[in-house]
């Protein structure tokens, strides 16, 4: 089971993390929704396509566009459309 940590609590955990270019992403049904928040931030990837983020609030503590994933993806990233990864402090173990 793979787990992602921040500020001492568990905010997904799942056991079919998909792995791509050394981050999990969990599938979306497997994040605690409850302490994430969709901003307006955007990435491009040239291979993946389009990414979106969360901020990720736990205790009142804000961790600024911690998460990301793909709402679309090209036919190279399809294995991860809607999966959610980490990286800001969030701890994947």
């Amino acid at each position: 089971m793979v787990k992602a940590i921040w500020n001492n609590t568990v905010i997904a955990e799942s056991d079919a993390t998909v792995q791509v270019e050394g981050n999990h992403y969990f599938p979306p049904s497997t994040i605690k929704k409850e302490y994430f928040k969709t901003t307006d931030t955007h990435t491009n990837c040239p291979w993946k396509g389009v990414a979106s983020y969360y901020d990720i609030e736990v205790d009142g503590d804000v961790n600024k566009d911690a998460a990301w994933y793909y709402p679309e993806v090209s036919e190279l990233a399809k294995g991860i459309k809607g999966y959610i990864a980490f990286w800001k402090g969030v701890e994947v173990k």
